[in-house]
């Protein structure tokens, strides 16, 4: 599943080539699992709309929309009290397992598991890909669009500290609950315990100071290392120009089971918590 840097590389990507760009048309596809608002709301809140930015929120992506020269002219009527924001709106994407939102020219191929294609006034096409059909595509019209956690990148350290305090669940779990840090996932969890020398088994509530502020510049160092290195393209995921990214060559832990610890060379093992594989080093981490 793509995680903070695979969605924040697609971000960036996105808003370097379609910010300012106007969705002329939209197409859905006839699937109905990755709509989470009805098709026609979709269609219509994306219709004639100016992509204002886009964002990044968790693992969430957030088109801002600007709806102001969308709107139509109407029959004058006598004036009434209207609610703010009512010429915006936010397009929310989640990539799901498999996920892509990319950009497109016209000519090029429509891949069988399209479920979107917005087509732009600079004759490009923005489309949702996504074969096993776990992400979402949403609007909100009030631009009230949250979710809950906080982002990993932001946090200062000690509110950090404060959100394992008392936890007794694995700290593995507790880095993949979105409700404490939005964000973190599988891969970027093992990599960054394996950093901080912690084993992905010990006790949220049981970490030291000293152990916590390693996890907590692991987890800095992994994300921010992920995101230049433009993601972990492990499965389907691509940046929204279809090229993978390369972070995935810098794994240390994730995916090598069996392997030697490129540290100290004792075979890389993995365990199940909570129903996620992990994996860590039995040397390395205590």
């Amino acid at each position: 599943m793509p995680e903070l840097p695979e969605v924040e590389t697609v971000v960036r990507g996105l808003a370097q080539t379609v910010v300012g760009d106007t969705i002329e048309s939209v197409w859905l596809g006839s699937k109905p699992e990755p709509l989470k608002s009805p098709a026609v709301v979709i269609e219509r809140t994306l219709r004639h709309a100016r992509i204002a930015a886009v964002r990044r929120m968790g693992k969430h992506i957030v088109i801002e929309l600007d709806r102001a020269h969308a709107r139509r002219p109407k029959v004058r009527r006598t004036r009434s009290k209207t609610s703010p924001g009512k010429d915006t709106a936010q397009f929310i994407v989640h990539l799901g397992m498999t996920g892509q939102l990319l950009v497109s020219k016209p000519d090029q191929e429509l891949e069988k598991h399209t479920h979107l294609v917005a087509q732009l006034a600079s004759g490009r096409e923005l489309r949702f890909v996504d074969p096993r059909r776990f992400g979402r595509l949403a609007v909100h019209t009030r631009n009230g669009f949250e979710t809950a956690g906080l982002e990993p990148l932001d946090v200062g350290f000690e509110i950090f500290v404060s959100l394992f305090r008392g936890r007794k669940t694995p700290i593995k779990s507790a880095l993949l609950n979105q409700k404490l840090l939005r964000g973190v996932g599988n891969i970027y969890a093992d990599e960054s315990l394996f950093r901080a020398g912690v084993r992905p088994r010990c006790c949220a509530a049981s970490l030291t100071r000293d152990q916590l502020r390693r996890l907590y510049d692991s987890i800095q160092q992994v994300l921010n290392q992920a995101i230049a290195a433009g993601g972990s393209s492990v499965s389907d995921y691509v940046n929204a120009q279809g090229e993978p990214g390369f972070f995935q060559f810098e794994h240390r832990v994730y995916g090598r089971e069996g392997e030697p610890c490129l540290v100290c060379s004792t075979p890389v093992k993995r365990v199940v918590i909570a129903g996620r594989s992990s994996h860590y080093c039995p040397l390395c981490q205590k």
